[in-house]
Parts: C-alpha cells; sequence; structure tokens
C-alpha cells in the first residue's frame, strides 16, 4: 500500500507527527529515543561517546547493577533458561513466580499479589477487568497514561477530578448512583510534578461512599517512607488502599508490574485478567531480579536516606536560584520552562555540559506547562548535584528564565 496515494485522518496524523519530529531535529531539538551506551555507576551513563551526568533515571535508590540483584538473575539463567513456556494459566507459571508474589506481598503488607509484564499493562488490565459498563470510575486529571486508558478501555463511567482536589472529589462521588460498583484511582506520587497524593482524605472521601480505592505506586516505592515501602509508611496510616499497584521498572531494577490486595482480589484478576491469562511470564532473570530488589531495599535504608538528602538539595537549590519547581516534594523535580521551545533549548543546553536531562512537552504535559523533568537518586553525590544545578542555572540564566 502506498501510503502517498492516501489522503484520510490517519495518514495526516502520521504526516503531522514526521513533520514535528523533523523540524525538532532540524534545530537539534530531538532528545528521544538516544541509546545509551554503558549505565556506569548510575549516577553517570555514556551516550553519544561522552560521560553525562544521569539526571533522567527512574533508578530512585541507584539499585541498577546491584550485585545481589545481579547474581540472582543470572543463578536464574542458569537454572530456568532466558524464557517460560509460556502464560502464567498453563504452563508458564514457575516457583519463582509465585516467590516474587509472596515477596511482594509481604513488602506491601497484604494477603496477596499477582504480576504482570508491564506497569502500563497492569493498570490498563486491572481497571478493566475490575470496571465494566454502568460501573463508575473517578480519576486524578493528572493520572498517568496507563490509568486514563484502563479507565477508558473498562466502558465504566468516566470521572476526572482536579489535580488532588479532594472537594472535587467528593463532589462526584456524592452525584454518582449509590448502587453502583465506584473505583477511585490516583497515582502516589504524580510523574511529571513529582507531588503526593493527599491519601489520609482519599481514604476518607472512598471509604464514606462506599469506594474501591486504587493507588498506583509506580514513583512512590523505594522513595516514601523510612524504610521505602511505598505512601502508607509515609503517612503513617497502616494497611488502608484496597488495591495497590506498582512498577517492577524504576526503583525496581527489572520490569513487569504488580498489584497487592487481599486474596480474592487477587484470585479474581489471576483468573479474570486478559493480560495475565493470555501474556506471557516474566523471564526468569527479570523476576528473580526484582524479587531480589524488594530484599536489598529492606536491608539498606541508607538508599532511602540518601536519596531524601539529596532531593532536598536538588528541590531546594533549584527553588534559591529562581526556578519553579511546581509542588514537587519527591524525587522528581520538574523545572518548569512554559513552551516547548524553550524545555528543549534547555534540555540543549544542559546536554552540551554534560548533564543528561529531557524535555516534557504538550501533549505529554498541558500547553503552557512545558518543562525539564529532571530526577535525583541516591547514588548522586552532593558535588555531582551542584555542578548539575549550576549547569541549568547557567543555562537558565542565558535564556532570561531566571536572574
Amino acid at each position: 500500500m502506498d501510503m502517498n496515494n492516501i489522503d484520510n485522518a490517519t495518514t495526516r496524523r502520521i504526516a503531522a507527527l514526521q513533520a514535528r519530529v523533523d523540524t525538532m531535529k532540524e534545530h537539534n531539538y530531538y532528545f528521544y529515543n538516544q541509546p545509551i551506551e554503558e549505565i556506569l555507576d548510575g549516577a553517570r551513563v555514556r551516550v553519544n561517546g561522552r560521560i553525562m551526568g544521569m539526571y533522567a533515571s527512574y533508578s530512585y535508590l541507584g539499585l541498577v547493577g546491584h550485585p545481589r540483584i545481579n547474581e540472582a538473575a543470572k543463578k536464574a539463567v542458569d537454572q530456568w533458561g532466558t524464557g517460560t513456556n509460556g502464560v502464567r494459566t498453563l504452563a508458564g507459571t514457575l516457583t519463582l513466580h509465585n516467590e516474587l508474589e509472596e515477596t511482594i506481598a509481604n513488602f506491601k503488607h497484604t494477603e496477596a499479589a499477582i504480576t504482570y509484564t508491564s506497569g502500563y499493562v497492569t493498570n490498563l488490565t486491572v481497571i478493566s477487568t475490575l470496571m465494566g459498563r454502568g460501573d463508575y470510575v473517578f480519576s486524578d486529571k493528572i493520572n498517568h497514561a496507563s490509568i486514563v486508558d484502563g479507565c477508558l478501555m473498562s466502558g465504566a463511567e468516566f470521572r476526572r477530578f482536579r489535580h488532588n482536589d479532594m472537594e472535587h472529589l467528593e463532589g462526584l462521588l456524592k452525584n454518582a448512583p449509590a448502587d453502583v460498583a465506584k473505583l477511585v484511582i490516583a497515582d502516589s506520587v504524580f510523574s511529571m510534578d513529582g507531588d503526593i497524593i493527599d491519601l489520609p482524605k482519599i481514604v476518607e472521601i472512598s471509604k464514606k461512599y462506599n469506594a474501591w480505592l486504587m493507588i498506583d505506586e509506580a514513583h512512590s516505592v523505594g522513595v516514601l517512607g523510612k524504610k521505602g515501602t511505598g505512601i502508607e509508611e509515609h503517612f503513617g496510616i497502616g494497611d488502608v488502599i484496597d488495591i495497590k499497584m506498582g512498577t517492577l521498572s524504576k526503583t525496581i531494577p527489572s520490569v513487569g508490574g504488580y498489584v497487592a490486595a487481599k486474596k480474592d482480589m487477587i484470585n479474581y484478576l489471576r483468573h479474570g485478567s486478559r493480560a495475565y491469562i493470555f501474556s506471557a511470564a516474566l523471564p526468569p532473570a527479570q523476576a528473580a531480579a526484582a524479587n531480589e530488589a524488594f530484599k536489598v531495599i529492606l536491608d539498606e535504608p541508607w538508599r532511602i536516606e540518601r536519596l531524601n538528602e539529596n532531593t532536598k538539595q536538588f528541590i531546594g537549590g533549584l527553588k534559591g536560584m529562581g526556578f519553579d519547581t511546581l509542588l514537587t516534594e519527591t524525587a522528581i523535580v520538574p523545572v518548569l520552562c512554559v513552551t516547548d521551545e524553550r524545555a528543549f533549548e534547555l534540555t540543549k543546553q544542559c546536554q552540551e555540559r554534560d548533564v543528561f536531562v529531557l524535555p516534557v512537552v504538550s501533549p505529554a504535559v498541558q500547553e503552557g506547562m512545558s518543562r525539564l523533568r529532571a530526577t535525583v537518586t541516591a547514588v548522586h553525590e552532593p558535588g555531582e548535584i551542584e555542578r548539575a544545578m549550576d549547569v541549568i542555572y547557567e543555562a537558565g540564566k542565558r535564556m532570561g528564565m531566571v536572574k
């Protein structure tokens, strides 16, 4: 099929996106999909032959390459090989998968857990399995795309509440029919802004209106709480979330996603969610790596302490320089640039001085909210953070963003 001879909405969308990418490349503003040649120590990487400070990683505790985790993955390959025999329901379940799910359940203080092949798939399948036509889902306005897609895929009535606005959420719940199934869902730490959901209030409101509560902990496990176990520990309010979702590819240096909950809920998902029934099992090395990583987090609490210190230094330093970092309290630190062009130019100048940051622009964020989305980890040294901030400041000053 020759696309040049077809004129319809799809071909126009493809052409428009290609034109945008081409324009970015012409101005040396295309920073996406850059191959990382080598990860040196978590805080530094080699890109295009140059060693750069890494400030775009989700490895918040610096566990990528951890000797214990690497060894667990190697042993799993030696014992089970590189793949499984298929889907979990049929011949794909290994004892290793069951061990991982037991480890997750213990870490999240729940009765049981289930794992999937990605965090995105986890949200998509869990929401669409639990909810259906006639049900109601209530989602924070800036929840992750996977949550939005899961809500839409479910076919349920989809209501979005203003970001972290508990009064708006309560108003929407109040107006919903009393006798329908309801699910309230939110990120724990918001992936673009770095702020934290008001968990005590959202728990209170969900209980008041008899709604299930699902929290996506992709960016809070290993980040929040003294032991790094997440948002419930952070607020000190015990086991209050009905459906605890998380990823195995950020703080946990593997791949996949999970849900931890009561046994009945997990049993229902194991026999009803299509992404579990019809998708291949996690490869042995990845399951073993994830399993060991949860144990390392508990065994090395110094990493959470270092992350907290580095986070305070990074946010406080950038704010003191005059940058707008929105309401972040975590290792995700937005540097507001307003326009796409400013975000691209700031990124370019930072990368030219070996600070690896990346821009987030519309439509990933709303127009007027384009930014650098910088991250800091437990393995950054204070001097490295200081230098990165100086580079960002000098570039921002040249651009007239700060004085």
